[in-house]
């Protein structure tokens, strides 16, 4: 590990326990998103929005795509959640504040949701930035994890070196994409009970590919 590391850090799943209640109400707002803007039924809305996951990393690619969705709207009509306050809950505050480095958070979900969270979490002071869905883009391109484009440029644009950042995260898609690019890889368990999609969708959690560094279930563990 360099003497000062930079940490980019998922937040769904990573930071705190989104299967539990988020990902669920986010499924239904954006299913519901394509039934009425896209004007297919439930059924389809519910494939699309799967497909497309699949396929691109992130619905809303696919929706971009194919049938001319503008993302701005789509983030704030499914992203709004109510009740997210009663649904989200702080995991290694204390390990994270000691962690040594520099601290991004680099997610696929939009700037409002993430800052949300994090003011939820009491972890608004722990990074330096969010770098969220809106702000990976090149050539006005759309192009969030795990576009490995992306992860170049960005570590461009912060004058980073791949061999300083270590990517903390929950999908295992994301992390062979950046260890492509050189950086470091650690792959957060807590919440999962399998890789979700990608390569390694098969895989236990038993299992670590090549392209992961390391194993966790707890951020404390990075202390180490």
């Amino acid at each position: 590990m360099p003497r000062r590391p930079v940490w980019l850090f998922d937040l769904d799943n990573t930071l705190h326990n989104a299967s539990h209640q988020v990902f669920g109400a986010l499924n239904v707002a954006m299913s519901d998103y394509i039934v009425r803007h896209v004007g297919v039924d439930a059924a389809e809305a519910d494939r699309l929005r799967a497909l497309y996951w699949r396929r691109y990393g992130a619905t809303l690619l696919g929706l971009v795509r194919h049938h001319g969705v503008e993302a701005a709207h789509f983030l704030r009509e499914t992203h709004g959640l109510p009740d997210l306050d009663t649904h989200t809950h702080a995991h290694d505050r204390a390990a994270l504040k000691r962690l040594r480095g520099r601290k991004i958070l680099l997610t696929n979900a939009p700037e409002a949701y993430a800052r949300r969270v994090l003011a939820l979490l009491g972890l608004q002071r722990c990074f330096e930035r969010v770098i969220a869905f809106e702000q990976m883009t090149m050539f006005g391109q759309l192009r969030p994890k795990p576009d490995a484009r992306m992860f170049r440029h960005l570590l461009g644009r912060l004058q980073l070196r791949p061999r300083d950042c270590v990517l903390v995260e929950d999908t295992l898609i994301h992390q062979k994409s950046a260890r492509g690019v050189g950086m470091r890889t650690v792959w957060m368990q807590r919440w999962l009970r399998g890789a979700s999609h990608g390569p390694e969708a098969h895989l236990g959690l038993r299992r670590r590919p090549a392209y992961v560094d390391r194993r966790i279930s707890r951020l404390a563990a990075l202390l180490r």
